[in-house]
């Protein structure tokens, strides 16, 4: 079996993201990052007969706080399903397809985190709500930050794990095995555009 990249460019999904317009509207007092697109991707990888690699090439996310705590962030993920592309055709339709994302009824995939905990100095758990397919269900995201604290500029890298069956995607592709499990790798790179720095609990 080979470890397949199955979801190039969802999520980091993680403590710094995308802003734009928000950042207008943000609270005074409390902070606003931006993404670096170009440094930035969102992967996700199955246990597959073939290798099946490929990146979104439109998603955007957001990461709001109530205050410079940490812990008071909400982010909040948002991938066009149909910009999927595997470097195949025949995997783009089939992944676009019904048995799997069925984007033409449920266009977007999305994560929006309920809780951030801090577990160690540089690492964090986002509990979440994620929705492939218009289904949701909670999940847990594992993020580590290298860099970015007391400077406004950093990388988040992050894990989540799921079970496709769970969400309805209960065939596979045509003469390819696919196992049920799918990790989602997230690295956003982001810098401070206002607002005070981001006080961390450790």
């Amino acid at each position: 079996m080979k470890k397949a990249s199955w979801f190039a460019g969802l999520t980091t999904l993680f403590v710094l993201t995308t802003l734009g317009a928000a950042q207008a509207q943000a609270p005074a007092g409390v902070p606003v990052f931006k993404v670096t697109p170009g440094a930035s991707n969102i992967k996700f990888d199955v246990e597959a007969s073939v290798a099946i690699a490929g990146t979104f090439k439109k998603w955007d996310a957001t990461l709001t706080f109530t205050s410079p705590n940490v812990t008071d962030s909400v982010l909040f993920i948002k991938i066009d399903a149909a910009s999927v592309d595997t470097g195949s055709g025949f995997k783009n339709d089939k992944l676009k397809g019904s048995d799997f994302f069925d984007v033409k009824k449920d266009p977007y995939i999305t994560f929006k985190s309920t809780k951030v905990v801090q577990t160690s100095p540089n690492t964090f758990e986002l509990d979440g709500d994620f929705t492939i397919r218009g289904v949701t269900k909670p999940e847990k995201l594992s993020l580590n930050l290298t860099g970015g604290k007391g400077t406004g500029h950093g990388t988040v890298t992050g894990t989540m794990a799921f079970d496709r069956k769970d969400y309805g995607m209960n065939s596979g592709i045509p003469f390819i095995k696919i196992a049920n499990r799918v990790e989602v790798d997230v690295s956003l790179t982001a810098d401070r555009v206002s607002g005070p720095p981001v006080k961390y609990q450790q």
